[in-house]
Formats: structure tokens, sequence, C-alpha cells
């Protein structure tokens, strides 16, 4: 077992050796996170979220398939993001396929390829064809223009409590792409297929990771956050399984996100799309609850989402976190009191979890509606954030 502190030794002396500056080359880096819940027997559940306020701006462009909270699956594919890095000029195509999976919302303006699941006629938007028989899902940006000399360019902007926007800070070059100026590619979806990464609970506050991948887990971390008070073990190249249970609460949560940072640094991001990375999910991947977080093998990656780059990168990192939210028995305990009690305040701690969380304990109680109405009441005239 190893402790945070070892590891971030590791870490810090990987990204002292590693290029951790942009250069002059042509370079393609990514990041994104995969979002499950560990069922029973430790495989995902397939589940609806609960709504929750719409964080996405209005610019951003989404698919017509029907609202996306109705959209079930085993994985919510959040916020990939794709930065250009080239000191001259450049066009390029980018595509992004998801052979298991919807895209349902992008920026800037690409063109789709979709699984009609609605009825009556197909989707309005002339960007967006029906997949045809055995097609997969996916979005292409025809071209995307790097403009790396732009000075002080000019994003949209609608309002200031979103997650997209601190993905841009970054050095990556400003694009344009049919006409809409961003700092990065951006899309997210909805995916039915198997994590590649099972958890069980077991005895006390020990949980079983296993790895489903045919490559290592470069790192797993086993999190809690219980009224405030955080707690985490780390877990180094989890070939097959690793058993972790977690120590005392002692820890704070800047050091559990600077030591994120570090550690995805020395998977090839930049600091910058490092801090970006962790920003943007900072008030949800710490929230309430348990889980684990992990860093997918980069043969899952492309398996999950192939990608094309035209013309070919001289460098492409892609760095995705995968997220497993675990119903530990002192959560389910924690929640089954607060049913009791008809706790709202206690049972909204867990958002747009709580469904799948609850749905095993017998019909929906009025403490647990009463959460559902409130987060569809906040819902956004653009859509829901998950």
């Amino acid at each position: 077992m190893i402790r945070f502190g070892s590891l971030l030794a590791l870490v810090s002396a990987a990204v002292l050796a590693a290029d951790i500056q942009p250069s002059g080359k042509f370079q393609v880096h990514e990041w994104g996170t995969f979002t499950s819940i560990a069922g029973p027997d430790g495989l995902a559940l397939d589940w609806l979220p609960f709504g929750g306020p719409a964080d996405l701006p209005c610019f951003v462009h989404r698919f017509e398939i029907g609202f996306k909270a109705s959209l079930g699956g085993t994985v919510r594919m959040e916020t990939p993001v794709i930065y250009f890095y080239s000191t001259q000029p450049l066009t390029a195509r980018v595509r992004v396929a998801f052979p298991q999976g919807f895209i349902t919302e992008w920026y800037p303006r690409a063109k789709q390829v979709a699984t009609y699941l609605g009825s009556g006629p197909g989707p309005k938007n002339p960007d967006t064809r029906q997949a045809r028989p055995g097609e997969q899902d996916s979005i292409e940006w025809p071209q995307i223009h790097m403009e790396p000399a732009l000075a002080s360019p000019r994003f949209p902007f609608e309002f200031e409590a979103s997650h997209y926007y601190a993905a841009r800070s970054t050095d990556a070059a400003p694009l344009t792409a049919q006409g809409e100026r961003e700092k990065f590619l951006f899309y997210r979806g909805v995916g039915r297929f198997e994590p590649p990464v099972s958890v069980k609970t077991g005895a006390g506050d020990q949980v079983q990771v296993k790895n489903l991948a045919h490559d290592p887990l470069a790192g797993v971390m086993l999190f809690e956050n219980r009224d405030g008070k955080i707690r985490y073990r780390v877990q180094g190249d989890v070939k097959n399984e690793a058993a972790m249970e977690l120590p005392e609460f002692s820890a704070g949560l800047d050091q559990v996100k600077t030591g994120l940072e570090n550690f995805l640094v020395a998977q090839g991001l930049f600091p910058k799309e490092a801090h970006a990375m962790v920003e943007t999910w900072r008030d949800s991947w710490f929230e309430e609850g348990s889980r684990v977080f992990y860093i997918l093998p980069l043969s899952a990656v492309d398996s999950i989402l192939p990608l094309e780059v035209e013309p070919r990168p001289e460098q492409t990192v892609r760095v995705f976190v995968g997220r497993i939210e675990v119903l530990t028995p002192a959560v389910k305990e924690t929640i089954t009191t607060a049913i009791a009690k008809q706790d709202v305040m206690t049972l909204q701690k867990y958002g747009r979890f709580l469904e799948p969380i609850t749905r095993e304990m017998g019909p929906m109680s009025a403490a647990v509606r009463a959460v559902y109405a409130k987060y569809m009441t906040q819902e956004g005239a653009c859509g829901a954030t998950w």
C-alpha cells in the first residue's frame, strides 16, 4: 500500500524529468472524466441522474434526441476538452467516435452523426445526420483554424457559475471552427459500457478495486468526504486487484487537489491543463460521499473514444480520470437514517447520485422525492449539467 506522500515523491521526480512546457511542435492534449456508480457486484449500474442546475452556457450545442436527463447509461462522459499547440497558424480536421455511446453536447459548431432515439421527424440541425446501420456515433470538426499569435482573443461568455470556463486557463492556441471561437474543442456524452475498473465494498472501510483493463492502472485513489471531513488512500500501478482501506479523517482538501494535479502532470498534461481540470471539477469530485478515482490506461481511452487528427500531431496526450461512486456501509447508513428522519438537507448532499443509490432501498420515499423536485425546479432553460 502506498501512502499519498510517498506517491507524490515519485510523481515529483517524474514531473521534473518530463518536458512539461509546450514546445514548438504541433501537439494535441486532451483530458476528460468518466463517471459511474458501482453496484453490489462491483460493476457499473445503469442510471439516470437527478437533474441539477444547468451549468453549461447556452451557446453550447446540444443533441436533439430528447432531454439528456432521460438518457440512461452506465457512464457519463463529462467534459472532455482537446487543446492544440502550434507556433504557426494551422488548419486541422478532428473527429471523435463514441462506439458505445451518444455525444450530447459540443462546442464549437461541428458535424454530428447520431443514433436517433426519438419519434417523428429526425434532427432539425443541418450539422446532424442520423447514423446509418452499423455506423458509430461521432462528432467531427472538418476545419479548425489555430491562431497562436492572436492577442487577447474574445471567447463567448454568458455567466460565471459554470464548470465550462475553467478549461480556458491554459497556453493552448485559440481556434475557430465554422465562425465560432474557443480555446479548445469541447464535447460530452452518455455511454453504456463497462468501465475498466470494478469496485466492491468489504468489511468496515475496505474496498476491493479490480482492474478489468489489459494494461495497469497508473494510480487509484479511494476518497471520502463525510460532513466536510476528508480522508483518502492511494495505490499506484494496479495490475490486477488492490484491497484499499481508508485511514482516519486527517486530510486537507488542498493537499488532495495539489496531489491530483501533480499526478495528472506526471501522466503528460501541462501544469496549467492539470490545474484547469481539477478546478473544473473541484466542487463535484470532492463532494459528500465515497468514491474511487483512477487513471484510465491510454489503450482503454483510445478504444472507448477513437480520435483522428489530420495533419497528424507530433505528440498526442490523452488523460482521462475515471470516477466511481461507492455505496459504502457508512454512506448507506447515513442515507437510510436520513430517509427515516425525512432529512432532506442530508439527502441533498448526494445530489444527482441519490436515485441510483436509493434504488435498492425500496420505493422512493417522500424525502427523496423532495430532493428530486428541488433539482427539477432548479434545472435551467438550456438543459441540465448532467
